[in-house]
């Protein structure tokens, strides 16, 4: 399963942007259920950036995100976030993947 939260640089600027996701990042090591996280720039609006955290199963994931830390811990990238969707983030389910090692369907 897959959160992306959608993060601009237009304010803050793109040093902003790294330093709260390395920070939250170092905090979040060895999270129960978490995988790994990517921070991802926009080629189109270079203002435009995507923090990609893979996790086990959805309920790893809304284990941390209802605990105590949640909030504390993704503070400095939530004043980043990119509002102008309506929701700064979003929740995916895994509906089909391909690997290119195997080229074939995982």
């Amino acid at each position: 399963m897959r959160v992306l939260v959608f993060v601009t640089a237009a304010e803050a600027g793109t040093q902003a942007v790294a330093d709260a996701y390395h920070r939250i990042s170092r905090s979040l090591a060895g999270t129960a259920g978490l995988l790994r996280n990517e921070l991802l720039r926009s080629v189109h609006d270079p203002a435009g950036f995507v923090v990609l955290s893979e996790w086990r199963d959805l309920e790893a994931f809304r284990a941390w995100e209802e605990g105590e830390s949640h909030r504390s811990t993704t503070a400095p990238l939530r004043p980043l976030q990119d509002r102008s969707r309506g929701v700064p983030f979003g929740v995916y389910t895994v509906q089909a993947a391909y690997a290119e090692e195997e080229k074939s369907p995982v």
